[in-house]
């Protein structure tokens, strides 16, 4: 017989997924993972089996960060559980009905339990002149790197804040890519503000250490670094051709051919907003997250979340969580006691405290610049799906519509084949500073399915049986 429900169907197969779908089939759940990429590893550990063994440099070049996923990726193919690489989820509902895509097929299955484990996406970057060829997220070209050996040709700027900003420079700085600089958009005041939270960030001082490494690393390499940049702005007649920017109060400007963005990573919660779970804005960081318990449970029963899709904290953490919301649906599925789940959980919470130690001190420092957050230029494109300009959303705030989801039904913003995925943040920042409020009261996009697109003879064979492991 065919069966289709499953104890626990995990969306995403990254450190969290990988590592709930390992404490999940050690009790012997019925797991189903669903996978979007065509491997398992996330973005962290992307092509991770396949670059070692096709691209073995570039493996080595990538370090022990990189290399370390390569315990948890045999684990989990070890582990017997049902994994669907190339799957799509367009549909999930309050039931746990989970509907997704495969070799352009629909399907749908029902779990007793559901894990989002979905991780983070790279933060848009919208500044003048962001949609000409040559530029493109550091964290994006990173990716590139890992899945496919891929680098940028010619001249190359990166520019922006954040670890992985300075991560994916000191990887390309291993290669031929030749680096012009390093242009850091971090305020001044910014390191006032950490400063406080330093003496608890040493708790975990490992990370301060590879941070420091990293530039060092960049100043041998002879790799200009320039701190306090703003008002970055690219031009060019047919691609990228000219960066101009200020530093220290002082116009300046460079030729390039590849321009490498980055502010930071942001929760991917468009499956939680969906599923009409409860958030909160962080106001640091300037994001949307879930509200979770302890065992990244969420306000819709027997759904939870776990990695960077709940608050960003990196792949230790991710991991450690993934265990701890295992524990839970294994607990609540009856199939261990209480005692039995916080016994086993100890260890996971104190991994996750050790690692969380340092988030304060980043976040206060890695701060994103608001006039970054809030395009100035009216020209800037927020949605490149429905070309809506910056000036565009200020006008239709001007004609009274006071919300993001006032402005989409203006605009058209958010409406294109990414959702809002690109511009729902930016847009709620202007909308936001036009009336001089936070976003968390502008809000976020209503998600309506599909999340992703899908065609109407898809949807007219739905399949609702897959095997269960």
């Amino acid at each position: 017989m065919i069966d289709q429900t499953f104890d626990l169907v995990i969306i995403g197969a990254g450190p969290a997924g990988m590592a709930g779908a390992l404490e999940a089939a050690k009790h012997k759940l019925s797991v189903l993972v669903l996978d979007e990429q065509p491997e398992e590893g996330g973005q962290i550990f992307r092509s991770i089996s396949t670059t070692e063994r096709l691209r073995p440099e570039i493996f080595a070049m990538l370090g022990n960060d990189y290399q370390s996923g390569k315990k948890l990726l045999f684990s989990f193919q070890q582990a017997g559980v049902k994994y669907l690489s190339g799957a799509t989820v367009w549909l999930v509902e309050a039931d746990k009905s989970v509907y997704f895509l495969q070799n352009g097929i629909a399907h749908q299955v029902q779990a007793k339990r559901l894990l989002i484990a979905t991780g983070a996406q790279e933060r848009p970057v919208p500044i003048p002149g962001w949609t000409l060829p040559g530029v493109m997220g550091a964290a994006a070209a990173d990716v590139l790197l890992k899945s496919s050996g891929a680098v940028p040709s010619g001249r190359v700027v990166f520019a922006g804040s954040g670890p992985l900003m300075w991560l994916a420079a000191s990887r390309f700085a291993e290669t031929e890519v030749k680096i012009l600089a390093v242009l850091e958009t971090v305020n001044f005041s910014n390191y006032l503000q950490a400063l406080p939270y330093l003496p608890q960030a040493l708790r975990a001082s490992e990370y301060l250490i590879k941070g420091l490494r990293i530039k060092m690393q960049l100043r041998k390499a002879g790799i200009p670094v320039l701190s306090d940049v703003h008002n970055l702005r690219v031009e060019g007649a047919k691609g990228l051709e000219k960066l101009y920017f200020t530093h220290r109060g002082n116009s300046k400007s460079l030729e390039l051919d590849t321009l490498l963005l980055h502010e930071g990573v942001i929760p991917n919660t468009k499956l939680t907003q969906q599923l009409g779970c409860d958030h909160d804005w962080h106001e640091l960081q300037s994001y949307w997250y879930p509200l979770l318990d302890q065992w990244g449970n969420t306000s819709v029963k027997g759904v939870a979340v776990a990695g960077d899709c709940g608050i960003v904290a990196g792949a230790l953490t991710s991991e450690a969580s993934g265990h701890l919301a295992a524990l839970e649906s294994t607990f609540q599925l009856g199939k261990i006691s209480q005692k039995q789940r916080d016994a086993a959980a100890h260890p996971f919470r104190k991994e996750i405290n050790h690692h969380k130690a340092v988030r304060p001190f980043l976040e206060h420092l890695y701060r994103p610049n608001p006039k970054i957050l809030v395009p100035q230029d009216d020209s800037t494109l927020v949605c490149r799906c429905e070309e809506v300009t910056a000036g565009f959303v200020r006008q239709a705030v001007k004609f009274g519509a006071l919300d993001l989801n006032r402005v989409k039904a203006y605009t058209r913003c958010g409406m294109g084949q990414c959702q809002g995925r690109m511009c729902e943040l930016t847009a709620a920042e202007i909308i936001a500073d036009a009336q001089e409020k936070s976003p968390r009261e502008v809000g976020y996009f209503r998600c309506r399915p599909p999340l992703k697109p899908i065609t109407l003879g898809q949807l007219a064979g739905l399949e609702k049986k897959i095997k269960a492991s």
